[in-house]
């Protein structure tokens, strides 16, 4: 299992450790399939194992680990299935955001994509996909409607890993800021067209090149 480093104890210890495994799991530190024990995780985080029990459950609860049938819990496995249908509501909901934000004559920073490629370039995936949340997020909050950020935040800790696998590959890393600088000259110009269309494309791409790869693994191990 990977190493997570410690977390000091605070009130809100439960919710730091379910924080703490999440993002181990959205990063791929805890790779799909992998077994969690309380007593190991336990330690790794220097904590008790009531808050590690409880952030379990919450995981549990949220769709990221299952039983094992053995009295134990492991990270579910990536579905090719599930992720399709994610990126499907994903790229919908950036569609719009970037219609919207163009028809807004929105101005949105190009410095996010310079800190994008930055990200890139480096090794940690939890940068690169903070780097990604990021530029969304500007497009969701220049489209003028909340809803939308309201929904696929619903939905963004799951893309999150499914972005972590897809980021494992440095060719992808470079194409993914290509796309994201086009999306934002289209908003910027006020072309809601062409915005929306990239935006798309954009989603359903990464759904696809992910559901595919899961596919192709699915298959290799069978």
């Amino acid at each position: 299992m990977a190493v997570i480093s410690p977390i000091r104890l605070t009130p809100d210890l439960t919710e730091q450790v379910y924080q703490r495994l999440l993002n181990a799991i959205c990063e791929g530190d805890l790779a799909p399939g992998s077994r969690l024990t309380q007593e190991e995780l336990a330690a790794m985080l220097n904590v008790s194992r009531q808050p590690v029990l409880q952030a379990l459950r919450m995981l549990k609860k949220d769709g990221f680990v299952v039983d094992t049938g053995r009295r134990g819990l492991m990270v579910l496995p990536l579905g090719a299935q599930t992720i399709s249908q994610i990126y499907e509501v994903r790229s919908a909901l950036d569609g719009l955001a970037a219609r919207l934000a163009a028809l807004a004559k929105a101005k949105i920073d190009l410095a996010i994509i310079d800190e994008g490629r930055k990200a890139s370039k480096g090794s940690r995936i939890g940068a690169m996909i903070d780097a990604d949340m990021r530029f969304h997020n500007l497009i969701y909050n220049a489209s003028g409607n909340p809803l939308i950020a309201e929904t696929a935040n619903y939905h963004w800790q799951h893309i999150r890993r499914a972005m972590g696998a897809v980021l494992q590959e440095a060719r992808v890393r470079d194409s993914v800021w290509d796309e994201h600088e086009a999306i934002l000259k289209a908003i910027n110009r006020g072309d809601a067209d062409r915005a929306e269309r990239l935006a798309r494309g954009h989603g359903e791409e990464a759904g696809h090149h992910l559901s595919d790869q899961l596919r192709k693994q699915m298959r290799e191990v069978s």
